[in-house]
C-alpha cells in the first residue's frame, strides 16, 4: 500500500525535542515501512523519518498565501507519489485544495485530530470533500466530540514505542514522584505539588513552560517559589532524560485540569512500568484503568490516598496495558485496519 503522511510544518518529524505527535507520525511511518509499505512524508525540511519526503514551502506560515502554498504543496505531493491513502496530520485546511471546483475527493483521505474539533470545520470539509474523506481522533473522547457534528469517525489512539522505554517491577521505597508535562495550569503541577508535600514525597517537576504572561506568572508564583528540595524543578528534558525519570519514579503524577485529548506522556509513564495518578478527564480514562494502572483522582486529598495505595499497582501491569494498546506496531495496525476498511 501507498500512504502518504502529513505533518504541520512547523516541526521535524521526529522533533529534536518536544513535539509528541511529531514523534507518533515518526513511528508510524517506521512500522508502515518495516511492514512493507511504501510511505510518503509531507512534513518540516529537517524531516529524517524513514519515508520518501515531501517539504512544505513555508515551516512557519504566517498569513493566508503561505497557508495556500502549503495547500498546493499536497496536492502537488500527491501528484508525485500517486499514494492510495492519505493520512494527515497536519491542517484540515491543507486537504481542501484535493477537491479543486467542487469535485469529489478522488484519493481516500484520512483527517486525524489530536485536539476537540469544532463542529463548523467538520461539516464543511465533509460537504466540500465529500464521502472520500474520514476522520480519526486520538481517543474515543475526541473521535466522539466529532461524530456528533459530522462524517465517518474512527477512534485510533498514539503510539510509544514501548522498546525504547526501560522498566523495573520494583522501585526504591523513597522514589520520588514525577510531574512530566508543560508545566501550566490545565496540567495541574501546582496540585502535583500539594499532593507531594501532604504525602511528604518528593517531586521532581520536567518540562518546558511559558516564556510570558499568565501562564509565566502560574509558574512563577506556583512552582518555581515552591522549590525546596522536596519539590524540585528539573527544567525540559530530552528522551533519554525523561526515560530516567519515568524508570525510576514511584509515580507520574499529572492531576488534569482540562479534558486531554490523549496524553503521551501516560502512555510513556506506563511504558516505563510507572503508575499515573491524574483526574478521569478527556481521554484519561482510556488510558489508564483506576486501581489497575494508576488511580483516576477528583481532588489533592484523592491524590494523597492513592500515593498511599501506590503499594497496589503491579508495574508490571502497567507495562502490558503500554504494549497491549499502545505500543507502535500495534497502533500502526489498527491504522493500516483503517486504510483497507476506506479502500474497499
Amino acid at each position: 500500500m501507498r500512504v502518504l503522511l502529513t505533518a504541520d510544518p512547523f516541526l521535524p518529524v521526529p522533533p529534536t525535542h518536544y513535539g509528541g505527535i511529531e514523534r507518533v507520525i515518526a513511528q508510524l511511518a517506521d512500522e508502515l515501512v518495516q511492514l512493507g509499505h511504501e510511505v510518503g512524508l509531507l512534513a518540516h525540511p529537517d524531516s529524517t523519518a524513514p519515508a520518501l519526503n515531501f517539504r512544505w514551502p513555508h515551516s512557519k506560515p504566517s498569513n493566508g498565501f503561505a497557508h495556500w502554498r502549503n495547500g498546493r504543496a499536497l496536492v502537488d505531493s500527491v501528484r508525485r507519489f500517486q499514494p492510495e491513502v492519505v493520512h494527515s496530520f497536519s491542517r484540515l485546511a491543507y486537504l481542501m485544495p484535493l477537491g479543486v471546483a467542487g469535485r469529489k475527493l478522488s484519493i481516500p483521505s484520512l483527517m486525524c485530530f489530536q485536539r476537540e474539533p469544532t463542529g463548523r470545520t467538520i461539516s464543511l470539509a465533509s460537504r466540500w470533500l465529500g464521502k472520500r474523506v474520514r476522520f480519526s481522533g486520538c481517543s474515543e473522547y475526541i473521535a466522539g466530540r466529532g461524530r456528533a457534528h459530522a462524517g465517518t469517525w474512527h477512534a485510533v489512539h498514539n503510539c510509544v514505542r514501548c522498546s525504547d522505554y526501560a522498566w523495573s517491577e520494583e522501585v526504591s521505597p523513597d522514589a520520588p514522584l514525577v510531574f512530566l508535562s508543560r508545566v501550566e495550569s490545565i496540567k495541574g503541577a501546582d496540585l502535583a505539588i500539594r499532593i507531594a508535600r501532604e504525602s511528604g514525597r518528593r517531586l521532581l517537576i520536567a518540562g518546558n513552560h511559558a516564556e510570558h504572561g499568565p501562564e509565566r506568572d502560574y509558574f512563577d508564583s506556583q512552582v518555581k517559589a515552591a522549590c525546596d528540595g522536596q519539590i524540585e524543578y528539573v527544567g525540559p528534558v530530552n528522551d533519554e532524560q525523561k526515560q530516567a525519570l519515568l524508570t525510576q519514579a514511584a509515580a507520574m503524577v499529572v492531576p488534569i485540569q482540562w479534558n486531554e485529548p490523549f496524553g503521551i506522556v501516560f502512555a510513556e509513564s506506563l511504558a516505563s512500568g510507572t503508575p499515573v495518578i491524574t483526574c478521569p478527564r478527556g481521554a484519561a480514562p482510556e488510558i489508564v484503568e483506576d486501581g489497575r494502572h494508576g488511580f483516576l483522582i477528583k481532588d489533592v486529598a484523592g491524590g494523597v490516598d492513592a500515593v498511599g495505595r501506590l503499594h497496589e499497582i503491579d508495574r508490571r501491569a502497567c507495562r502490558e496495558r503500554a504494549l497491549e494498546a499502545f505500543d507502535a506496531p500495534v497502533i500502526a495496525r489498527r491504522y493500516l485496519a483503517v486504510y483497507e476498511e476506506m479502500l474497499a
